[in-house]
Parts: C-alpha cells; structure tokens; sequence
C-alpha cells in the first residue's frame, strides 16, 4: 500500500509517511506527510461493492465535485482538492487527496453539554449549512448518481432504493408502512422547490473546531450530499434526536422554517430515511462489537417514532 500512496502523492512531492486514520466506515483514509514537511489527506473507496447499498456508489466522486463548488466559497471551509485518481491504475478504487485541516474533530474536542465552545461550533455549524444550501443544483437528487426534476420524486426514489437494499440483504424493515406514509405525505415533498446542496452527515467527527475556543475550522466528507431539501441537514447533525438542530444552530444559520407542519413533516420524511440506511448497512457491513445490538435496537425505535408521527 506505502508503494501506491508514493505513487499517487508523487506530483505533490515525496512520501515520508502514513497514518492510517480510523473513525470512518466507509472510506479508508491516511494522513500522509511529504518530505518537505506538508500533510494532505488520502481517501480510497471501498474495492468491492457487495457491501455497498445503491447510493452508495461512486461516492469519493461526489465528494471530490462538492470540494471543487465548495472552493469558491471559503465560508464552507471545506479542505482543497489536490488530486484525483479515478483510473482505479495506481489503487483499486477511486483515491482523493485532498488539503489537511487545522484543529481537532469537535467529536473528540471533549467540550460539555454547556460549555460555550459548544455553543461556538453549533454556531458555526449553522453558519455553514447556511451558506452551503445556498448551492443550487440542475436537478433533485445526487451529483453522480439518479437525479429527477422534482423533490417529490427523487426522494421516493431514495427511499424505494433503500427498501430495495433491504430485500436484498434480508434486513426486516416495516416496509409497508413506509410505503404507506410516502404516498400519504408525497405532497409537503412538493414545498421544496429549489434543489439546494445538502451535507447530509454533519455529525460532530466531520467538523474540526478550534479546541480552545470552538471556532469551527472545516467541514469534510460531503460524499453522501445531494440536492434537495435544506431540511434534511438539521435531522442528518442529529438522526436520533427529536428536534431540529439545537438553538446555536438555528441562531448561526438565520431565518428557516422549522415549525410549521409541512417542515415537521418533512424532518420526520428524513429521519426515517436516516434510520433506514443506519438499520440495513448494519448486515451488509457486517457490524461487530457490543455495540452492534444496542445500536439496532436505538434504530429501530427511532424508525417507528418516525413512522408513528407520520401516520
């Protein structure tokens, strides 16, 4: 692997060394240093595909393309693509490489419930998706991936996607009944007009903050983004929880309709998407560990929580 990391780093300069860095599970990524002192990141997509569900193929491509929007608007502070290599010569998937950003993942940042540096990241989260949503697409749905000129249908067809992964792989999902409040809510999915670039996955491991004083530095892996419905970013920063986003959040991003009936349905759409791919990609993944259970069972009441306010 060192031989092929030389290789694909060779027109930044020469490799001194590689970390392989952990907390993904998707990707695999190393903090690689140069000779001359510099540190960029490398990210490789998985080499097979069984284990994969249907959106998620080519997913480094799509994070390369948000990167290259994103390096136009510097409030997104999102790294810099340096390179691509999507031959799949040098390695046997796509590899991106891409700038290293300063501080520390705000997951690992060991700020309190009330600690203002929270309210700092939460502030500058808000911001970010803020200017993030303001991206506009040429259609519904993800950048390499299906798209449709509608919110209505690209959204359906996500979830049809997912019901799908779970036939195939035999996860018991209550398919039925998310069938059933699709067609029963199709219409709040037509209030969004405006086919906005969506994160998807702002959890706290993909936001670097400043440790001392909770500045929000960066903002990586929008590889599972999409564009749709601004909405579904409040519900990805928090799948499990119930309200929408925190009061710093709110307070970073400016006037956004989270309250009226359409939105609170909407959020409920999307958390039960969420709690879908969190329940299939368990088996194909193949999951271990203590955790494995408590996590389904978390899932799993959340999805009927979501199904229940629907219904």
């Amino acid at each position: 692997m060192i031989d092929a990391l030389t290789a694909l780093v060779a027109p930044l300069g020469v490799l001194k060394d590689a970390e392989l860095l952990t907390g993904g599970q998707f990707a695999t990524t190393y903090r690689v240093t140069l000779a001359d002192g510099r540190r960029v990141i490398v990210k490789t997509a998985p080499t097979g595909t069984d284990q994969l569900l249907a959106y998620e193929h080519d997913l480094l491509r799509a994070e390369a393309l948000v990167y290259e929007m994103a390096a136009s608007v510097p409030e997104l502070k999102m790294p810099q693509v340096l390179l691509t290599d999507f031959t799949r010569t040098l390695l046997p998937s796509d590899a991106l490489v891409v700038s290293h950003l300063p501080g520390v993942p705000l997951v690992d940042a060991g700020f309190g419930p009330a600690d203002p540096r929270t309210a700092a990241a939460e502030r500058g989260t808000g911001e970010v998706l803020a200017a993030l949503h303001r991206l506009t697409g040429p259609a519904f749905g993800y950048p390499c991936g299906r798209q449709a000129s509608s919110w209505a249908e690209s959204f359906t067809g996500m979830v049809d996607e997912l019901l799908d992964d779970a036939a195939r792989w035999s996860v018991p999902v209550p398919a039925a009944d998310v069938r059933a409040v699709m067609s029963r809510h199709a219409t709040v999915l037509a209030d969004v007009v405006r086919p906005a670039l969506v994160h998807t996955d702002l959890w706290a491991g993909n936001l670097f903050v400043d440790p001392s004083t909770g500045e929000l530095l960066g903002v990586i892996d929008p590889e599972r983004a999409f564009w749709g419905d601004p909405l579904a970013d409040l519900v990805g920063i928090d799948p499990m929880g119930r309200e929408p986003g925190t009061p710093a959040v709110l307070e970073g991003y400016g006037p956004l309709d989270v309250e009226s009936p359409s939105a609170r349905t909407r959020m409920e759409l999307y958390r039960m998407r969420l709690c879908l791919v969190m329940m299939i990609e368990i088996t194909p993944r193949k999951f271990e560990g203590d955790w494995v259970e408590p996590h389904r069972t978390a899932v799993t009441a959340n999805l009927h929580r979501a199904l229940d306010a629907l219904a």
